[in-house]
């Protein structure tokens, strides 16, 4: 295990322990902190964090729950990986979405949003400027949000809210990426353009090119690494 990752936590005192180490735990691995494969270890673990075992414990039988955490016989517990078919399939429903929610945002976008969209353009820009690869990550959802938000499709929303966590374990290797984030930049700004136009159909079109790229690279990088 990498020591160098995990903090001490700050306890906060509204929050049972053992949600706290969940929280932490949770956001760990979907960061990429706690990396696919990485085998967690109770006594360790509870003693990076300043806590005792029990709450760990706890923390990694949820996290199990939902799919983060696997446990292998007589081996422990171990971050789920996730393979390739999984991000493919993950990322072929959201080029869906993405494009239909692109669509419906070129035809509803109040000018407030278009402004906000904007701004969080340039920001995300900017972080790039600065290497800041968490902030870059942060924009980046932010500005999709917008789009999705902005078509006032309660379903369609909801739906693109379910994925998130699956799709954030990926999102932050992509980003990480310098080549693939400068292409980000001029995506956003096409996607941006296309729906300040009103153009329906090219921001679909656009929106769905943009995690097209995104599945290609992912394939690509996956094939690098067999050859490794």
């Amino acid at each position: 295990m990498n020591d160098k990752k995990i903090e001490k936590l700050k306890l906060e005192n509204y929050k049972p322990l053992r949600e706290i180490v969940f929280e932490y735990l949770r956001e760990a691995i979907l960061k990429g902190k706690l990396e696919p494969g990485q085998r967690l270890m109770e006594v360790q673990l509870a003693e990076q964090l300043g806590v005792s075992r029990t709450p760990v414990r706890e923390a990694i039988r949820k996290l199990e729950l939902e799919g983060l955490v696997v446990m292998l016989p007589r081996k422990g517990a171990y971050v789920a990986d996730v393979s390739l078919k999984d991000i493919i399939e993950v990322l072929e429903i959201r080029g869906a979405l993405e494009g239909l929610a692109a669509s419906v945002a070129a035809e509803r976008m109040t000018e407030e949003d278009l402004e906000k969209l904007e701004l969080i353009s340039y920001e995300f820009k900017k972080s790039l400027e600065n290497k800041d690869i968490e902030m870059m990550v942060q924009k980046d959802i932010e500005l999709h949000d917008i789009i999705f938000n902005s078509t006032n499709n309660q379903k369609l929303i909801q739906i693109n809210n379910s994925l998130r966590e699956q799709v954030y374990r990926f999102r932050v290797t992509y980003i990480s990426d310098y080549d693939t984030s400068k292409n980000l930049v001029k995506e956003h700004e096409d996607i941006i353009e296309a729906i300040y136009n009103r153009d329906s159909k090219l921001a679909m079109e656009r929106a769905m090119a943009h995690i097209e790229n995104a599945e290609n690279f992912i394939i690509e990088k996956s094939r690098r690494k067999k050859e490794i």
